[in-house]
């Protein structure tokens, strides 16, 4: 497609900050929190994790949509985020996998996109300043008239977004298992489940539940609002929290629930948005990060102790300094020093702030998995 025939669009940031630039995906215009990711594959994935609702992604790599999308890299059954920003878009992708172009696949799902900017200086913008909301527009032109609808928008701390991305009925997931992506043929899919796990569905990915299905769990998620007595009916070995997008403190019903289920002797395992919960209903607190963590080689770790390179996307993170005694920081952002990893010193639940299950990504942290069977099945024979 020539510049001459595409549409003109307009970014701009609750500060004023403008960028002009060309729409691909749908027209029409959103405003949502402008965040940044880092990573240099993985595209689908980021558009369709639940954990991007809300918020207009920006990708630093210059190039978008080169491999275009398929039906099997898909995380959710449809894009989560409110809008997309690229430097380049390429409008015939050549992979055996594609099915569809990216602009064509976010015209389908009503996303728009804005490309043609200068995403390096954005992106130096957020990290400077911060991330903050912004609109993309194909129908409003004006930078003015277009921040004063930013500024009506409400603000991503306290916000809690979960309630538009968790299911809202219990299901089992029975994902064939020949979509189901395998890492090693040691963790290959059992064909009868060893291990019953409920998983609380924040806005949950579904190769995290590939990797418990090819673990031997039989896994049925559940709404986010399920109360400690409905999940404990259905006798599970072990419960999972899953990652979701917005404010964790706002989730209140999840850290309820949670608080219930820490007592009930259960192994519990959380990621992301349910590392964040499980700490918090262990007592600690959260805060907003400056511009947060979103992409595939952030290092997790503690000193003089083997380093993962994870996969990352969370704008919140665990104040250190609100863990109570009996719980212990397993892990680090190497890079920032936040909170990546907890678990309790007497309890079977721990958690991590990345995701174990990267699809695609790096795979230093899929023993996760392993663990929270190893403790399904310590449960099971003490019991």
């Amino acid at each position: 497609m020539s510049l001459t025939s595409a549409q003109p669009a307009l970014l701009v940031l609750a500060d004023g900050t403008a960028y002009t630039g060309w729409s691909f995906g749908a027209p029409g215009t959103v405003i949502g929190e402008v965040v940044f990711n880092t990573g240099m594959t993985g595209y689908q994935e980021v558009l369709t994790d639940p954990s991007y609702c809300g918020q207009i992604v920006t990708f630093t790599y210059p190039e978008l949509g080169n491999t275009g999308v398929n039906p099997d890299d898909e995380e959710s059954a449809f894009p989560h985020v409110r809008g997309a920003i690229a430097r380049n878009i390429c409008h015939r992708p050549s992979n055996w996998r594609s099915t569809q172009s990216l602009p064509d696949y976010l015209k389908q799902h009503h996303i728009p996109g804005i490309y043609g900017i200068d995403t390096r200086a954005l992106t130096r913008k957020i990290r400077t300043v911060g991330a903050m909301n912004g609109a993309i527009s194909t129908e409003i032109l004006d930078a003015g008239e277009l921040r004063n609808l930013v500024e009506q928008a409400p603000s991503m701390a306290g916000l809690n977004l979960v309630k538009e991305v968790t299911t809202k009925t219990a299901y089992q997931w029975l994902e064939p298992t020949e979509t189901a992506w395998e890492f090693s043929d040691s963790t290959s899919r059992e064909e009868q489940p060893r291990y019953t796990v409920v998983a609380l569905d924040f806005g949950v990915k579904r190769n995290i539940l590939r990797r418990l299905a090819s673990y031997g769990c039989r896994v049925i998620v559940v709404p986010a609002d399920t109360s400690s007595e409905e999940i404990l009916k259905y006798n599970p070995d072990g419960i999972f929290l899953s990652n979701g997008p917005g404010d964790p403190s706002a989730v209140t019903e999840g850290i309820t629930t949670t608080k219930a289920l820490v007592k009930a002797d259960k192994p519990v395992f959380g990621i992301c948005m349910g590392h964040q919960i499980l700490g918090l209903s262990l007592g600690a607190e959260t805060f907003k990060l400056k511009f947060g963590h979103r992409g595939l080689n952030q290092p997790a770790g503690l000193a003089q102790q083997q380093v993962e390179i994870t996969s990352q996307n969370h704008g919140f993170a665990i104040d250190p300094d609100t863990i109570a005694e009996d719980v212990q920081i397993t892990h680090l952002n190497l890079n920032d020093h936040t909170v990546a990893g907890l678990k309790h010193k007497t309890l079977p639940l721990f958690s991590v702030q990345y995701h174990p299950e990267a699809s695609p990504g790096p795979h230093d942290a899929d023993y996760l998995f392993e663990r929270f069977v190893q403790a399904m099945q310590q449960q099971k024979e003490q019991n």
